[in-house]
C-alpha cells in the first residue's frame, strides 16, 4: 500500500458569493486573522503527511502563487527593521512543501480539475482538499481521511452531519451496514428533501482518492450536456463496482465558502488568541 504523499487543492472557482471582493482577490487567500484559508488547506494536507501539493488554479489566481513565493523587498525590511518574528514566518512559507501549479482554463466542473492532475498523481493514492471546509480539532480531517485509507485501502469521503433544515444543500451519504466511524456508502443523493432520507451525513470537500478515480471521471464526463465533469458523478460510478467509505469522526466544521461560515471561523480563532481575546470578548458583550 502506497502512503498518501500528494495533496490536490483545487482553488480555480470564480467565489461569486464573495463578490465584489473576488473580482481581483482570490477566495482561498481570504485570511482567517492573519492566515488566509490557503495556507491552513496547505498546512493540513502537510500534517497528515503530505510532501508534495498541487493547486489547481485559474485566472486571477497568481496572488496564491504569490503567497508561497518569496518576497526578498519584503524580507530585507522586516530583518533591517529588525521584526525576526514576522520574518521567520514570512520565510517559512517558501520551504512549507513542494508545491506546484496546475492552471484550469475554463470552470467545467470540480472533477474536471482533479481530472487535470492526472499525470502529477500518477498511480498513486492522493488527498483533496477543497477550499470552502476549515474542521477546528487537535487531529486534522485530513490526518484521520488517511488513517481511514490505510484501514479500508479504498476512497474514503469526509461528511459533516447537518440538520434537516440544511440536508437539501448536500450531497448526503447513506450506508446499509454499521460501524464505528467508518461507513461503506451504498447511495449517493444529490441534495434531496429532508423526506427522501434519513441520513443526515453531508458530503463536504475533503477526500482520498484512489488513482482508479481518473477512469472513472473520464467515463463520468458525457453525462451532462452542459460539459461539466463532476466529482459525485464519479463516485456514483465507482460505487457500482469498488467499494467507497465515508467518515464521520469528531470536529467543528466551518463553511468558509459562505460570508456567515467566513465570520464564524474568524471569531472562533480570534477567541483562542490571547493577543486577541480580552478586545474581541469585550466588543461582543457591547455590541450584544
Amino acid at each position: 500500500m502506497q502512503a498518501i504523499r500528494k495533496c490536490v487543492i483545487p482553488a480555480a472557482g470564480f467565489g461569486t458569493r464573495f463578490l465584489p471582493a473576488t473580482k481581483a482577490l482570490p477566495k482561498e487567500m481570504f485570511p482567517i486573522i492573519d492566515k488566509p484559508v490557503m495556507q491552513y488547506l496547505v498546512e493540513e494536507a502537510i500534517a497528515a503527511g503530505c510532501t508534495d501539493i498541487i493547486i489547481v488554479t485559474g485566472r486571477s489566481k497568481r496572488a496564491i502563487e504569490d503567497h508561497f513565493d518569496s518576497n526578498f523587498e519584503l524580507e530585507e525590511r522586516l530583518d533591517k527593521s529588525g521584526k525576526f518574528e514576522y520574518l521567520k514566518t514570512v520565510r517559512g512559507l517558501n520551504d512549507m512543501a513542494n508545491i506546484v501549479y496546475v492552471r484550469q482554463p475554463y470552470p467545467k466542473g470540480d472533477g474536471d480539475a482533479i481530472l487535470r492532475t492526472k499525470n502529477l498523481i500518477g498511480d498513486e493514492p492522493f488527498l483533496v482538499l477543497f477550499g470552502d471546509d476549515i474542521i477546528d480539532h487537535e487531529v486534522g480531517a485530513a490526518s484521520q481521511l488517511v488513517q481511514a485509507y490505510e484501514e479500508k485501502k479504498a476512497t474514503v469521503i469526509c461528511t459533516v452531519q447537518v440538520d434537516d433544515e440544511r440536508v437539501h444543500n448536500y450531497g448526503i451519504l447513506e450506508t446499509n451496514m454499521g460501524g464505528e466511524y467508518i461507513f461503506p456508502v451504498s447511495k449517493f443523493l444529490e441534495k434531496p428533501q429532508p423526506s427522501e432520507t434519513k441520513f443526515r451525513n453531508a458530503n463536504i470537500g475533503k477526500y482520498v482518492l484512489t488513482p482508479d478515480i481518473f477512469s472513472y471521471l473520464e467515463r463520468s464526463t458525457p453525462l451532462h450536456g452542459d460539459g461539466e465533469t463532476r466529482l459525485i458523478d464519479a463516485f456514483e460510478l465507482m460505487r457500482k463496482e469498488k467499494d467507497i467509505y465515508w467518515v464521520s469522526a469528531m470536529w467543528t466544521r466551518y463553511d468558509t465558502g459562505s460570508k456567515t461560515g467566513f465570520l464564524k471561523v474568524c471569531i472562533a480563532h480570534g477567541m483562542k488568541r490571547e493577543d486577541m481575546k480580552e478586545d474581541l470578548l469585550e466588543f461582543m458583550k457591547q455590541y450584544l
